[in-house]
């Protein structure tokens, strides 16, 4: 008698980062979610999502009811995701532009971050970006997006041993593993959050 064994449903989740720096120690974060979800994850579809092509936000740029083609492209890629993965750098105990600035494009009605599942992935000095996790945890409430309360993950990059290479990679294996409990939560807490058929 053969065994059947229940394989979990596949959720698509889109990866940003919002630093635009390719050789940021937070876009390497996404890069290694991404291998883990390749590797060693079953059930999550991954793609990095790059916020660098949209304009700053200015609804003097919509017109007739479109949006620009960067935005519209952006927008589509979020409402075709089931969840978010979030790699926040913190400047000035805060997220970045860039990444306010996508959320800001996203929110337009109608809002297409509403009702997602979300995690937030940072590295940094200090805290290791854990102010940024409380800034856009609270711009979330008002999107509708529903963060995982745990694991948190934040990377003190600069205390050793060695976090990333030169390039931005994360080396450090402990922290590969806590991204991949991150990745698990996220998946689950998707899944949770799906109407059921």
């Amino acid at each position: 008698m053969e065994a059947v064994v229940a394989s979990k449903p596949m959720i698509k989740v889109a990866a940003i980062c919002g630093s635009l720096r390719k050789a940021s120690n937070n876009r390497g974060l996404i890069r290694t979610a991404l291998e883990l979800t390749k590797e060693s994850i079953n059930g999550i579809e991954m793609e990095y999502v790059d916020i660098s092509p949209l304009p700053m936000l200015n609804t003097d740029l919509v017109v007739d009811g479109k949006l620009p083609p960067a935005v519209e492209a952006f927008r589509q890629k979020i409402l075709q995701s089931d969840s978010i993965l979030f790699a926040s750098p913190e400047y000035n105990y805060s997220l970045t532009g860039p990444l306010k600035n996508a959320l800001d494009w996203g929110s337009l009605s109608p809002n297409v971050w509403a009702n997602k599942a979300a995690a937030i992935v940072s590295a940094g000095g200090g805290f290791g970006g854990a102010r940024s996790h409380y800034h856009l945890r609270q711009v979330g409430v008002f999107l509708d997006l529903h963060f995982i309360n745990k694991p948190e993950f934040y990377l003190k990059a600069f205390e050793p041993p060695a976090k990333f290479d030169s390039d931005g990679n994360l080396i450090d294996e402990a922290s590969k593993e806590k991204m991949k409990q991150v990745l698990v939560a996220l998946q689950a807490f998707t899944l949770r959050l799906q109407p059921k058929n």
